[in-house]
């Protein structure tokens, strides 16, 4: 091979290595786009569902560069709504992070129960079913909390409700199984103390006449009968009806025949 050919070849090859990629071009903002928080705003708006990660560069410049702007706020929302969107543990962690650096930015925003909500649906969209770990919904429920007691008369507070409720319907579910097992295994202490559980903190439970019947019946094979008595009775009058205050009324019956045979 001759000598040109060689120099030929050796600096087609250095150019080929200084070649930008094009997956590896740099989104680039003009003086003239940078010098207006609309601009910037209305560019990262239209990337947002085909380039999110190539958005957020414009909606973080506009924060950088204009703290203070009506637009600063809308984009530190559409970054957080951007993570939340893609939905899994990782993003939601992220959005849950921008959420919260959003309420401490702007606390007197109007969009400030929107983000508190936001932050409460991270955790409620990861929350588990009943008989597993129950750490996000409980988080998932103080966060909805929060939007209660900071923005009661929101639009997000009345959502929030409804979120509660699930969160402890959930909850009191959970507890009940851990009690029914108790009360299988004969365990009735155990039981009795994680039925009580949710008489006082899931009164709007509802299976609550399953859980007056099996702490009657827990302090009946317990040995005492007479602290299991208000929970038949209160079983029998608030559901006339069931197999369940049936069951009860025998029991009932029951125990007042025991009651006379001692005398």
């Amino acid at each position: 091979m001759k000598i040109k050919e060689l120099i030929i070849i050796f600096f087609l090859g250095f150019g080929l290595i200084f070649v930008p990629s094009c997956k590896n071009k740099k989104t680039e903002i003009t003086p003239e786009i940078a010098s207006s928080d609309e601009a910037l705003f209305n560019l990262g708006e239209k990337y947002l569902k085909k380039d999110p990660e190539k958005a957020r560069l414009y909606l973080r410049q506009l924060i950088d560069s204009f703290p203070k702007s009506f637009y600063a706020q809308r984009a530190k929302l559409a970054i957080a709504d951007s993570f939340f969107k893609k939905g899994d543990e990782g993003n939601l962690i992220l959005a849950a992070s921008e959420y919260r650096e959003f309420i401490s930015l702007y606390p007197f925003s109007p969009s400030a129960p929107y983000a508190q909500y936001q932050i409460a649906m991270t955790y409620f969209k990861k929350k588990l079913k009943p008989g597993r770990d129950q750490t996000k919904t409980i988080e998932a429920l103080n966060e909805f909390k929060k939007v209660i007691n900071n923005y009661p008369l929101s639009e997000e507070a009345k959502d929030s409700r409804n979120k509660i409720k699930e969160c402890e319907e959930s909850l009191a579910e959970h507890t009940f199984s851990i009690g029914e097992y108790y009360y299988k295994a004969k365990a009735y202490k155990a039981a009795v103390n994680r039925l009580t559980e949710i008489l006082t903190n899931y009164p709007e439970y509802a299976k609550m006449e399953s859980v007056y019947f099996l702490l009657g019946d827990s302090y009946y094979r317990w040995g005492k009968s007479e602290e299991g008595i208000p929970y038949f009775r209160k079983l029998i009058s608030d559901y006339p009806r069931t197999k369940l205050a049936r069951e009860a009324q025998e029991i009932l019956e029951e125990i007042e025949k025991q009651e006379k045979d001692k005398k």
